[in-house]
């Protein structure tokens, strides 16, 4: 049974697609910066053990939703 010509050299991602990759580069970038930006600023201030694991946690997950969420914009603004 032959191919037929739509499915034959595959399709596009769609708008949403694109915008989901977007906010999942966006999010682990943010997650990256958020470890190395919360945890040089958390141990200036000296705090050590769990209170050292919750705040840079708290921070990674803040700068990931952040710029997830604008990186999500932008792949939309551009679709």
């Amino acid at each position: 049974m032959p191919v037929s010509p739509s499915m034959q050299y595959g399709q596009q991602p769609s708008c949403f697609d694109r915008m989901k990759f977007g906010f999942g580069i966006g999010f682990c970038v943010g997650l990256a910066s958020g470890a190395l930006f919360g945890g040089f600023s958390a141990l200036r201030y000296g705090i050590r053990g769990r209170e050292l694991i919750q705040s840079v946690g708290k921070v990674m997950l803040q700068g990931g939703g952040s710029f997830g969420t604008f990186m999500a914009i932008g792949t939309g603004i551009r679709c």
